[in-house]
């Protein structure tokens, strides 16, 4: 195994990052994130932490790059299914839209973390590869929605990260927590009751800010 680990050729550390990024997003899909460790991440792949650490030095940089690859594959789900001149009417429009962002859930778990925690403890470098593929990214959703939309850039822009920060709020709300259920007993209140239908109100919030920024464009 530790010879298996001590990969040489830059294909073997992708290998090895790969099944790094596996572990750890298995444990994030169960686990709180403070209760995520580097040891914890080293036990659940069978390594030492000595091991683990030729290839990261904090949680953090397995974090953003966990939360990159969401964040491509949200975008490219995005792009794929909302393409060039399609035609869609806004109410279809935000349909779509709300069963993308339901499909990556895990893209909103993570970004609930990003700004706050992880991008606080990464190495410049990284943190500069992750903005720029931000960047690169944001780009091509704007100039879809500008086409198809017939919005500025910077609106394109404020309408896809504004949908995106209240999904990231609203999947936080959605998710289960037993230790506010509990709070929420005590006094009296329905723990279901205050959670709200994340599929249902993103496509809501979505065609309400589609119609502001479509109207306010003709």
């Amino acid at each position: 195994m530790a010879d298996f680990i001590r990969a040489r050729s830059d294909e073997q550390k992708q290998q090895r990052m790969a099944e790094i990024k596996a572990a750890t997003d298995e444990l994030f899909s169960t686990q709180p994130y403070h209760e995520i460790t580097l040891t914890t991440i080293a036990e659940k792949l069978g390594w030492s932490r000595a091991n683990l650490y030729k290839y990261v030095s904090t949680k953090e940089e397995i974090f953003l790059s966990l939360a990159a690859d969401k964040r491509d594959a949200y975008n490219e789900a995005f792009l794929a299914a909302y393409p060039e001149d399609c035609g869609y009417s806004l109410e279809v429009l935000a349909q779509v839209w709300a069963g993308i962002l339901n499909s990556h859930r895990s893209h909103l778990h993570y970004g609930d973390l990003l700004m706050r925690i992880i991008e606080t403890n990464v190495s410049l470098d990284c943190l500069v590869e992750f903005k720029r593929g931000y960047y690169e990214g944001i780009g091509r959703i704007t100039d879809r929605l500008t086409k198809n939309l017939g919005l500025s850039a910077q609106e394109s822009k404020r309408l896809f990260e504004t949908v995106y920060h209240h999904a990231v709020s609203i999947s936080s709300v959605c998710t289960n927590n037993p230790l506010a259920k509990q709070a929420l007993d005590v006094i009296g209140i329905d723990y279901e009751a205050t959670r709200p239908n994340f599929l249902d109100d993103m496509k809501d919030f979505i065609l309400m800010c589609l119609q502001w920024y479509t109207s306010e464009a003709s």
